[in-house]
């Protein structure tokens, strides 16, 4: 047994491990820090299955923006004194949870372990087709140009998910903005955190996007390194979260879904088909669309993070 399966046989159990401590942790606190410390795991999993795209969004989405958005509503649930309200489950309802979770991973790893090998993949086709997009990574090409009607819903999904938490704000604070994320204090180490990590990351972020068409990355890895950074930034009290009435706040909201679906339709006239590209200028189309959604994404999920509007807008 070489020292790569060995390392690999021990992050599988250290992934299990953190998984169950996650689910048994008592404290709010403790199973957030477990989740992250999970989800940080599995993009390692994601970088030894050679799935590099997979791991940046795992590290971004699934640790950071998820693990911010856990830390804040458990901090106000507390502030709220609701934490202590919630009732344990009943031993009954917990074995029944566990029985269908064991039942769902067997048979996960039934389907798994049936497949033929080599497993059935249409690789070779989307490889066949690549070079009519100009792109250079698979995966962009895939999401962008195979299964973009996919695409472009789930950034819809994201919006109606905005909508969704500023519905439940209350009707006197409506057009207002959320809650601050933290305590103002200029001298804090997260204002010097700030300065230091935040020009850093937009660089990171801008640069995972613009080589997202021909390497790992993209507009969803790189906008939620940019959301990130502006949350780091809202947590600091370095930027306030915006109004909810804010018309450029709308407008990064919608601009990727609206000229996604704008680029889609124009294709049925152009190309012949929705969500077609005329030959010679996919990439740069692709490369315009991709740069809305890097918009869309950058202010969607801070957005959602920060919550319902909390506060008056100001006159």
């Amino acid at each position: 047994m070489s020292v790569l399966q060995i390392l690999d046989i021990g992050l599988a159990v250290l992934v299990l491990a953190v998984a169950a401590w996650t689910i048994g942790a008592r404290e709010t606190f403790g199973a957030v820090v477990g989740y992250v410390a999970y989800g940080l795991l599995l993009s390692i999993v994601w970088i030894r299955l050679f799935a590099p795209d997979v791991a940046l969004t795992e590290a971004a989405i699934g640790s950071g923006v998820t693990g911010v958005l856990l830390v804040t509503s458990g901090a106000r649930l507390k502030a709220a004194g609701k934490v202590d309200a919630i009732a344990t489950p009943r031993l009954s309802l917990r074995l029944s949870a566990a029985a269908v979770a064991i039942a769902a991973a067997a048979a996960l790893a039934f389907v798994v372990l049936s497949l033929p090998a080599p497993a059935p993949s249409l690789a070779a086709e989307a490889q066949q087709g690549l070079a009519a997009t100009g792109l250079g990574n698979p995966v962009t090409a895939v999401l962008i140009a195979y299964r973009s009607f996919d695409t472009m819903l789930e950034k819809i999904v994201l919006l109606l998910a905005v909508v969704g938490v500023w519905s439940v704000a209350s009707d006197r604070f409506w057009g207002g903005a959320p809650a601050p994320l933290g305590r103002a204090n200029p001298d804090g180490a997260l204002v010097f955190l700030d300065q230091i990590l935040v020009p850093l990351g937009i660089l990171v972020g801008v640069h995972i996007f613009w080589v997202g068409a021909d390497e790992p990355g993209g507009a969803f890895q790189g906008g939620a390194i940019l959301a990130a950074m502006w949350m780091i930034a809202m947590i600091a009290r370095v930027s306030e979260p915006p109004c909810v009435s804010s018309r450029r706040l709308r407008l990064a909201l919608v601009a990727g879904p609206a000229v996604f679906l704008v680029a889609g339709l124009a294709g049925l006239v152009i190309a012949g088909d929705f969500f077609a590209y005329p030959a010679g200028f996919a990439k740069p189309i692709i490369l315009f669309i991709e740069a809305f959604m890097l918009l869309s994404i950058t202010a969607t999920l801070p957005i959602l993070v920060a919550g319902p509007p909390r506060r008056r807008s100001e006159p």
